[in-house]
C-alpha cells in the first residue's frame, strides 16, 4: 500500500502574515490605514500591498466627465505619496511592498485583490461617509464575508 502525500495548496496565516493588503484612496483614514499596514508589515516581515480600486462611473463616463483620467490621477498621486514616505523611512527600516489598481466598486475590488495576492490580511480605513453607517461599509462587509482578517482603522 502507497501512502498519498497531501496535495500542495495554499495556506493562510500559519507563520504570521506574508501578504498583507491595504486599500487606499486618498482619503484620510485610508492613509492611516496604510500607516498602520506597513507597520504591521514591517514588524512581519510581510508584503505590503497597496491597493486603489478605480471606480467605475458609467453614468459621469457617458455626461462626458473624464473619469478614468481623474482615478489615474488619483493613483499616480498615491503612489508618489508611498515611494515619498519609502524614501523618507529607508533608513529607519526597510519594507517590501507593491502597489496595485482594480477596477470596480471598492468592495468587489479589494475582494479580488486580496484572493489574487493570496492575502493573509486586509487593513482598510473607517467610512467618513455618513450613510455607510446605515447601508454598510466597505469595511463591514469585508468583515461579514469572513474570509480573511480585517483591521480597521478609525
Amino acid at each position: 500500500m502507497t501512502e498519498q502525500q497531501p496535495a500542495q495548496r495554499f495556506e493562510r496565516g500559519t507563520d504570521g502574515p506574508k501578504v498583507i493588503v491595504a486599500g487606499v484612496d486618498g482619503s484620510d483614514s485610508s492613509l492611516r490605514a496604510a500607516a498602520y499596514a506597513a507597520g504591521l508589515a514591517r514588524r512581519q516581515r510581510a508584503l505590503l500591498a497597496l491597493v486603489y480600486v478605480q471606480p467605475v462611473m458609467a453614468a459621469g463616463a457617458a455626461l462626458g466627465v473624464p473619469v478614468a483620467e481623474t482615478t489615474d490621477r488619483i493613483a499616480e498621486d498615491l503612489v508618489a505619496q508611498v515611494r515619498e514616505y519609502a524614501e523618507r523611512s529607508k533608513d529607519m527600516f526597510s519594507m517590501r511592498w507593491e502597489f496595485h489598481t482594480f477596477r470596480g466598486d471598492p468592495y468587489n475590488g479589494l475582494v479580488t485583490a486580496a484572493d489574487e495576492l493570496k492575502a493573509d490580511a486586509v487593513v482598510v480605513g473607517a467610512s467618513e461617509q455618513a450613510g455607510h453607517r446605515i447601508i454598510g461599509s466597505v469595511a463591514v462587509r469585508l468583515v461579514k464575508a469572513g474570509r480573511w482578517p480585517v483591521t480597521v482603522v478609525p
